[in-house]
Parts: C-alpha cells; sequence; structure tokens
C-alpha cells in the first residue's frame, strides 16, 4: 500500500501523508463552498487553518466561527481527527477492515506514526487505538450536551458537543465561538470534562491502553513510559494550576474579579490546556509577562508521546531531568522505576531538546525581523504555541504577513510531526556500526 524503496522511508512516509491532507484541506477551506454567505479566505489563510487542523494545533489566523459555514466546519472537524490519530494509523484501519491484515513495511511505517516499539500484533492494537478514541469522544460529546442543549437548539447541541469533544480529545483547541470557549468560564461541565478529554489525549494511546490492559488483568504492570508521561504530566498540571493562581490572583484582565473557586477552576483549566490544547476561559494577551513565560515553558514541553500533543514530549523532559541528575550524582546508570534507563536513549532526548531549541529560536528570530513592530514575548508565544501544536494566541496570529505565516505554517508541521522525525525523513544517511575502535580523547566543557 505504501511506496517502499530507499527514498521512501517510514519516517518521509509520515511527512508526505501529512503534507497531502493538508494541501488537499488548504485548497478546500479556501473554496467558497466552505465558507458563510459574503465571506471570503485567502489561500495563505485556507493552508494556515488546514495545517493548524491537522497538526492539531488550533492557532487561526482568521475567526473560523463566523467565517466557515457547517461544511467548512465539518472539513475542520475532518482534519483535526486525521491529525490526531494520525493519516497512516486511521489509513491502516481502512486497511484491516478491507484485508484483515497489513504488510510489515506498512506496520513499520504505523509504528513510527503512533510512536510504538513494536510492530508484534500492529494491527490488534491499531484497532484497539481507534475503539478508545471513538469510545472516550462519544462520552466526553454526551457529557458536553448537557451544557451546550442549555443555550442551543437539540440538533445544534449535539453537533457542538461532537465539534468540543473531539476537538479536545485530539487536543486541537478549536471551538465555534469567536472568543474561544471565554463565555463558559463559569460552567462546571466545561472546566471538568474539557480539561480530562485534552489530559487523556494527551497522556498517548499506548499509555491509556496500557492502563487499560492493567486495570483488565491483561498486562502485569505499568510500563516504565507509563509511570513516567503520567507522573510528569500530573505534576506540570499541579505546578501549572498552582503558578497560574499565584501570578494572575489580583489580575483584573484574567482571574482578579473571579471567586475564589472559579479562581481554582480557571487556573486548572488554562494550566491543562497549555500544554497542549489551546482553549482558553481567560483573555492570554491579558496575562502577566510571567504567567506568559510560564506559558511558553509548557507549550515547549508539550504532551507525550504516541498522543495528539506536539511539542519535545514530558517524557523527554523527565528523561533530561533524570539524566542531569545521574551526572550531577556522578552516576553510571539512569534509574527510574527500578530499571536502568540506556544513555544512548538520554543522547537522543538531549538531541530532541537541542533540535527543539535552535528550530524555534530561529524561527523567533525570523518574526523579528518580519514583523518590527511586534513585541517579542508576543512573537515568542505564538511561535511556542505553533511548535507545541497549543494554539493559544495573544491577538497576535491574524495581523502577521503572509510570510509570517508560513513561518508557523512550518512550525507547526515540525512541532506535531516532531523535529526529529523530519530529521530523519530528509536524511538519506542510515545508521551504520562502527566496527572502528578509536582513541578516546577528554574534551573540557563546562
Amino acid at each position: 500500500m505504501f511506496l517502499k524503496n530507499k527514498f521512501f522511508s517510514p519516517y518521509m512516509i509520515i511527512l508526505l501523508s501529512f503534507m497531502g491532507v493538508t494541501i488537499l484541506g488548504g485548497f478546500l477551506l479556501s473554496f467558497p463552498i466552505s465558507v458563510n454567505y459574503g465571506k471570503s479566505v485567502k489561500l495563505i489563510d485556507g493552508f494556515f487553518i488546514a495545517t493548524s487542523a491537522v497538526c492539531v494545533t488550533g492557532l487561526s489566523s482568521i475567526d473560523i466561527a463566523s467565517i466557515y459555514n457547517p461544511f467548512g466546519q465539518l472539513i475542520i472537524l475532518i482534519l483535526i481527527q486525521l491529525g490526531g490519530l494520525g493519516v497512516i494509523t486511521f489509513t491502516s484501519v481502512i486497511i484491516i477492515l478491507i484485508s484483515k491484515k497489513i504488510g510489515y513495511y506498512t506496520k513499520k511505517v504505523v509504528q513510527e506514526d503512533i510512536n510504538i516499539d513494536t510492530t508484534f500484533k500492529i494491527e490488534e492494537y491499531v484497532t484497539k487505538v481507534i475503539f478508545a478514541v471513538i469510545l472516550i469522544e462519544f462520552i466526553g460529546a454526551i457529557i458536553l450536551f448537557f451544557e451546550f442543549i442549555k443555550k442551543f437548539s437539540f440538533l445544534k447541541a449535539v453537533y457542538y458537543s461532537f465539534f468540543h469533544s473531539i476537538s479536545a480529545f485530539c487536543n486541537a483547541g478549536f471551538a465555534l465561538f469567536s472568543d474561544n470557549l471565554y463565555g463558559f468560564k463559569n460552567s462546571f461541565i466545561i472546566n471538568i470534562t474539557i480539561p480530562v478529554l485534552i489530559f487523556l489525549g494527551g497522556i498517548g494511546f499506548s499509555t491509556i491502553l496500557n492502563c487499560y490492559n492493567v486495570f483488565r488483568k491483561k498486562e502485569k504492570r505499568l510500563t516504565t513510559t507509563t509511570k513516567l508521561s503520567i507522573k510528569i504530566s500530573i505534576f506540570l498540571v499541579l505546578i501549572g494550576t498552582i503558578a497560574i493562581f499565584i501570578l494572575e490572583y489580583s489580575n483584573p484582565k484574567t482571574i482578579g474579579n473571579l471567586p475564589l473557586f472559579q479562581k481554582l477552576g480557571a487556573a486548572f483549566f488554562q494550566s491543562v490546556t497549555t500544554r497542549t490544547a489551546g482553549f482558553n476561559t481567560v483573555s492570554i494577551s491579558g496575562l502577566k509577562i510571567s504567567t506568559s513565560f510560564l506559558f511558553i515553558i509548557f507549550m515547549f514541553i508539550g504532551a507525550s508521546p504516541g498522543s495528539t500533543g506536539g511539542g519535545i514530549k514530558t517524557t523527554t523532559f523527565g528523561l533530561i531531568v533524570l539524566g542531569t541528575w545521574a551526572t550531577l550524582k556522578n552516576r553510571n546508570i539512569i534509574e527510574y522505576n527500578k530499571r536502568s534507563v540506556s544513555w544512548r536513549i538520554y543522547n537522543k532526548a538531549i538531541a530532541i531538546l537541542f533540535i527543539s531549541l535552535i528550530y524555534t529560536s530561529i524561527c523567533v528570530f525570523l518574526l523579528t525581523l518580519l514583523e518590527r513592530n511586534r513585541n517579542l514575548l508576543d512573537l515568542a508565544f505564538e511561535v511556542y504555541s505553533a511548535f507545541g501544536t497549543v494554539g493559544l494566541s495573544r491577538d497576535l496570529t491574524p495581523n502577521l504577513t503572509s510570510i509570517s505565516k508560513f513561518v508557523l505554517i512550518v512550525t507547526m508541521f515540525v512541532g506535531r510531526i516532531g523535529p526529529l522525525t523530519i530529521a530523519l525523513a530528509l536524511s538519506k544517511s542510515k545508521m551504520k556500526k562502527e566496527n572502528i575502535s578509536r582513541p578516546q580523547e577528554n574534551i573540557l566543557i563546562g
């Protein structure tokens, strides 16, 4: 099914599949058939929204709630679902339904697409992933329905429930309201359901299935990846909630005027959504500088591996912390969960961190050249929001030049697919075994 030759590695297939779907979606979202009467969408904005949907980012250069008609919104929803699951994964399910099996090369591509470490029983794994996604999104939609039915007709409430449930689980951050979810800042259902969906979508498919299998006693224990991703995710949510609550406590532009309980709810909601999703119930442009900088750090870390989110990933962050701690303690091994972790994996984590920092720094530098009259913090915020496939904005994206929007389009691709995956896709070199042992040399550092 997928082309197999030396020019099309699994990494290249993944990159091309996302690009193909984005191009098709970009054209569809630029056509008059997708927009409301009297409205129009520039080609660059159509591609921007399509990229944002496929890369489950949520950054918008236009107001999708007022510009796109139901058909255009449906295209966006399909792109979000494809991007959240992975285009290759979704295609593989179609193959399984038709032929009941997939070839080894396709298995390798799917393995890279959903970031698992084996091709064994991958058909069964992919089927379970799809089932879990549909089930979680369906349950989320049912719960959200009880909030939307208060304001809309039955059919519209159903439509809004499914759209926002899918958008939340896929960590897309798209909302069918011009102010995102700001109008629901007092809603208990929204402030609990949306973060739970975001958290489940952001911890990774393998983590969800591993937890389910342990619960059903089909597996003996939680994997080290599962434990690390869950612990880091919970830690970041708690730290974020406390920090936002303290930093924004008296800020009238955000949560300053809310009652105490609603301040905690808003801080919790924003802490969860900031790392991966991009929904907001407070004014992002009204945040203090310190809070905005904290958001940039959270967006850079992002979600967990094999999830619907971007960033360098929680496990990468956790592994770097563990490796640094082992170095400071002068230990020869990295330990976690009573297991040793290879220094080779640590080196890969450092490579991801280094590539990501260099790439995002270059993007911020380019935007400072292209947008000379803009605030540096605002430009950096947009870049890291795109890289983390978050979608939060300080009201800057719609006012950027076409070239700046293109920079963010590329950044959303890099953040969703992964900087290392893209580097491997564009590289023609293969891993070689080193048969030659060369003399060691010490280099002074620090």
